[in-house]
């Protein structure tokens, strides 16, 4: 598998799975290559048993700045999204996550929403345009002081692109996300944690490890079937009324008592000791 890679770095340490952008050069801007290859990690990771969480970061000093600019001069003529000439990307074809979460988890890159297992993007740097609005669908966002953030589409003359006018305003509210989308104006990473983009802090260089030591403490200490059906419930529920995600609450709580992760639970609450969970895999 990684000779398939070219553009990302795929690892699996028990329990993390690391997927980094690896075009430092251009700060890991997009290709259609790294997005595919993107997609077919995460597809790898949610189905090996292993790997209880995923991160996500990008190599050298950025995250993300957006669609590699080539790509983008060539869509400024009307043409289809591209980053050169074209390439044989079946190889990399992949459909992660859960379709039975429903249509709305498999829009372009909303199947991040339906990965069944909790993702980390360790935002280290430049995060901007597709990039933040990729970073934006993970799980949790564990954000450096020094990263750079920008929307960045209004001042190329386009619109809030794939789903973060869903997702922003339900991070900041829809005051702070209108700001960021109109003005497309850039900010750090201690005004991403104040506006409730970023969930942690942490200094330069820390990102990474401290979404690996994230992971590694879910481990140690929560069912993987919880952790995969908490994160269903979060995410359809944001589509739900709430008598609906009550109703649906109770089917999947019933369901949860029959489980033998509730009786481990249970007995290593009792017995005084650390929970041994059954891992999952898709």
């Amino acid at each position: 598998m990684p000779d398939l890679y070219e553009d990302i770095i795929y690892e699996v340490n028990d329990p993390v799975a690391v997927i980094t952008m690896n075009r430092p050069a251009a700060l890991n801007a997009f290709t259609t290559r790294m997005l595919a290859e993107i997609r077919h990690a995460f597809a790898a990771a949610e189905k090996d048993q292993r790997v209880v969480g995923i991160v996500i970061t990008g190599a050298g000093k950025g995250f993300c700045p957006g669609m590699d600019m080539n790509a983008l001069d060539s869509l400024s003529d009307g043409g289809k999204r591209s980053d050169g000439p074209k390439e044989d990307l079946a190889p990399l074809q992949a459909s992660p996550g859960d379709t039975e979460l429903g249509d709305n988890f498999q829009v372009t890159y909303s199947y991040l929403m339906s990965i069944r297992k909790p993702i980390i993007a360790a935002i280290n740097g430049a995060c901007a345009g597709l990039g933040f609005a990729f970073a934006s669908l993970a799980d949790i966002r564990i954000v450096e002081r020094q990263a750079r953030f920008s929307t960045a589409f209004s001042q190329r003359g386009l619109i809030a692109e794939h789903g973060i006018s869903w997702t922003l305003p339900r991070l900041t509210g829809s005051g702070h996300a209108l700001d960021l989308l109109w003005s497309a104006r850039k900010f750090d990473g201690v005004e991403a944690k104040e506006l409730g983009i970023a969930e942690r802090l942490v200094e330069t260089g820390e990102a990474r490890g401290a979404a690996e030591d994230y992971v590694k403490n879910l481990a140690a200490n929560c069912a993987p079937v919880s952790l995969q059906v908490i994160k269903a419930q979060v995410y359809r529920h944001l589509n739900m009324s709430l008598g609906e995600a009550m109703r649906e609450t109770n089917t999947w709580m019933a369901a949860s008592l029959e489980r033998e992760d509730f009786r481990e639970g249970v007995r290593s609450f009792i017995e005084k000791r650390p929970p041994n969970f059954a891992r999952v895999k898709a």
